[in-house]
């Protein structure tokens, strides 16, 4: 038999002949390093020290962990070779990222100004990508796969529970307010035309529940049904690519019009004139401290990152946050100047009247429908993460999802039908939108990183002077923002009431 020699620092994967609990995913496999000195205070299932020094072993413990025991499976570098590469994992946390959340950035700048709103577009950016490393690095450090994982070590399994259930209802959320922009876009609501209005008139072909419910059976579906992240690479590409061409397209309709000297002139800070603008003001806020969370499609890509480390990952967070601080900005500014003060929440639906340029018929048709193909390549990778958060709820002692196609597949199927009734009775999108963005989000995108970090920053790894103080501010400024949006929201709904 031949043997090559393994490097120093790579790593083996381990699997054991007759594991105790197959239906637990945390004993099928170890991965081992190669280094002696890694073994330094390791310990096996029972607690008990695998090593006492790097020359022998502890003579009063057995060596209980038999290497002749576990088959070698994988060797090299890494036992995930067939991972996702940085640009594809890029692709898929942008895409978590950029979604229907993009369509409100040009209201709130107008209620913040262009001044603060760009200032907080990018100090978002900024705490929300230092929010995500301290998720990822702890995450390694409590060998965590899953976004409930890191905070059941950190905080208890109540603590994991309640996150995995502001998954759920957050993502359940987004993925209904899809379906009825989807719904809005193509079969019009009670304020605007839609798209098969406009091409073929009226017609069974633009009732809206029968088009949602196509939409979802064709194109839905066959995408959510794929088992593995790095499956919707491609599908994310092409749907920042969508995203891009209606950046495109608002920047250099503001511009020809900026040109021409058509643009009124932009408000460059808050108003605070008057009770409502205040109101305004409390709303939006939320809106624009939620637009970078993704924190909970992070250990999935993590997972299936090729030669994953906490520095690759870290790397590909940078990106995505540069990347989504230039397509945030571009859309809020350029969407802003193009309407003004007749913005509305959901700028998509401005783009149904004459924007006052040549060609302005074919540019509604090109962002509308470009912005509906997005949303329906931005859907499969919501939904993957709500999947596995249910499947981890429900069936946390069963096999891994990825070992049951039957599970897989009966999850999609119950979960599409919910999210589908729920687009059918929810009455006001934005409401909900407003209220989860003000609850779940900003719990998953800061509260829960910055609890999980101080937490842990005790059990091995410390936080250095500059890190407390961030997640201390972070856990502060969610802690804030929360309030103050439910209580906006509240008010927000009695001065409509009335």
């Amino acid at each position: 038999m031949d043997y090559s020699v393994i490097p120093k620092n790579s790593y083996v994967e381990l699997q054991t002949k007759n594991d105790d609990d197959p239906r637990n995913p945390r004993s099928h496999g170890k991965l081992l390093p190669l280094d002696e000195e890694s073994y330094l205070g390791s310990k096996n299932s029972n607690g008990h020290e695998l090593f006492e020094d790097v020359d022998g072993f502890d003579e009063d413990h057995s060596f209980e962990f038999h290497v002749d025991n576990y088959p070698l499976i994988v060797d090299g570098s890494n036992s995930n070779n067939h991972g996702s590469g940085v640009s594809g994992a890029v692709f898929n946390l942008t895409t978590s990222i950029i979604g229907a959340g993009i369509m409100a950035l040009p209201a709130t700048m107008k209620v913040l100004g262009l001044v603060l709103g760009f200032v907080l577009i990018i100090l978002m950016g900024i705490v929300s990508e230092i929010s995500v490393e301290l998720l990822v690095r702890f995450s390694v450090l409590c060998k965590a796969s899953s976004y409930g994982e890191v905070v059941q070590c950190a905080l208890g399994r109540p603590a994991r529970i309640l996150s995995e259930i502001c998954i759920i209802v957050n993502n359940g959320g987004v993925l209904v307010v899809y379906l009825i922009i989807m719904g809005d876009v193509m079969s019009g609501s009670l304020h605007h035309i839609g798209v098969f209005d406009q091409w073929l008139g009226h017609g069974f072909w633009d009732h809206r529940k029968l088009l949602i419910l196509a939409v979802l059976v064709i194109f839905l579906a066959p995408l959510c049904a794929l088992e593995k992240i790095d499956s919707l690479s491609l599908t994310s590409a092409a749907s920042v690519a969508l995203a891009v061409v209606f950046v495109v397209v608002a920047c250099v309709v503001a511009l020809i019009k900026l040109v021409e000297g058509r643009i009124e002139t932009p408000r460059l800070a808050p108003d605070f004139s008057s009770k409502e603008a205040i109101l305004d003001l409390l709303v939006v806020i939320p809106i624009m401290t939620n637009a970078y969370v993704c924190h909970f499609n992070v250990q999935p890509i993590y997972n299936e990152l090729e030669d994953r480390s906490p520095q690759k990952m870290n790397r590909v967070g940078r990106l995505t946050t540069a990347l989504c601080v230039v397509v945030y900005a571009s859309t809020a500014i350029s969407g802003y100047l193009l309407f003004g003060k007749d913005t509305e929440s959901d700028i998509l639906t401005n783009f149904d009247k004459d924007l006052g340029i040549r060609f302005s018929s074919a540019l509604n048709y090109i962002v509308r429908v470009g912005y509906v193909l997005h949303l329906i390549l931005v859907f499969p990778v919501i939904h993957f993460s709500l999947r596995q958060t249910v499947n981890a709820l429900l069936f946390e002692k069963s096999a891994p999802l990825s070992e049951s196609r039957k599970r897989s597949l009966a999850l999609t199927v119950v979960l599409l039908a919910l999210i589908y009734i729920g687009s059918t009775m929810v009455p006001n999108i934005w409401t909900a939108f407003k209220f989860t963005g003000a609850t779940t989000a900003v719990s998953l995108g800061f509260i829960f990183p910055s609890l999980v970090a101080l937490r842990l920053s005790r059990k091995g790894e410390s936080l250095n002077l500059g890190e407390k103080l961030l997640s201390w501010m972070m856990l502060i400024m969610a802690g804030t923002v929360s309030i103050v949006g439910v209580v906006g929201n509240i008010y927000s709904l009695k001065s409509q009431s009335k």
